[in-house]
């Protein structure tokens, strides 16, 4: 299992590396796109992107075993609520590379047959599917962290002003937007982890959502939430300390 691990961290490692490059391709190519005197630069970040998109194929694979693992794991969680959504989201992020690797046989001739744009939103969906779980979960522990942020904040005596709007707030629930606004960042800020995760499934989401046609933006804000995101997921990956344990 260690073996596993350390190979799936390197794996996972190397992809993001490609994913942020290609993102940033892509960001680039759109800011310069309109820009006279730039076409062959940008002929050469969409080259260089169709690359990427290419190169990051080959950790297909490896990325769906680790997602049936860690959907086998999930299962084992005590807690109701976080293994149903993480046992969903690793099966359907599963369900994704299948459809992804059909793609890509597709792409380089194998199975000419095998309908692209049916077997695309099929990945999307289950990409966005996968999203949403991971959404709902980071959503669940938000509440748990928050009411235990509010209990610490209640229990001491010596409170600062903010520590008072906060115990104002679990007492009375009356308080308004700006104390639930405030536990909100204390929390986020004690739970770096949670933080983190949730600002890469919210930049995640960008390109389902836009492929799917639920909500349409363009490539720039794609390539914006693509960078992030991947930046992100190197930081965790660089530094374990900071993923969010279940």
């Amino acid at each position: 299992m260690e073996a596993f691990v350390y190979f799936s961290n390197q794996t996972q490692g190397r992809e993001r590396l490609f994913r942020a490059t290609q993102y940033t391709c892509m960001l680039l190519s759109y800011v310069l796109e309109n820009k006279s005197g730039r076409e062959e630069v940008v002929m050469k970040l969409k080259h260089l992107e169709s690359s990427m998109s290419s190169g990051r194929k080959l950790f297909r694979l490896g990325n769906m075993v680790h997602a049936i693992v860690v959907a086998r794991q999930s299962n084992q969680l005590p807690e109701l609520v976080p293994r149903f959504c993480l046992t969903v989201s690793n099966l359907n992020k599963a369900l994704y590379f299948v459809c992804d690797m059909l793609l890509w046989v597709r792409s380089v001739g194998l199975f000419p047959n095998i309908d692209k744009k049916k077997w695309r939103k099929r990945a999307n969906k289950c990409y966005y599917y996968s999203l949403v779980m991971n959404l709902a979960e980071n959503l669940y522990e938000l509440c748990c962290c928050m009411e235990q942020t509010a209990q610490t904040e209640k229990a001491q005596k010596d409170l600062p002003p903010c520590g008072q709007r906060v115990r104002s707030f679990v007492s009375h629930l009356t308080g308004g937007l700006q104390p639930f606004l405030l536990l909100l960042c204390l929390t986020l800020r004690r739970h770096p982890p949670l933080l983190l995760d949730t600002l890469k499934n919210l930049c995640d989401l960008s390109s389902p959502l836009d492929r799917l046609g639920i909500y349409k933006t363009n490539p720039g804000v794609i390539g914006l939430c693509g960078i992030i995101s991947s930046l992100v997921g190197i930081l965790t990956v660089a530094s374990p300390s900071l993923r969010l344990k279940h």
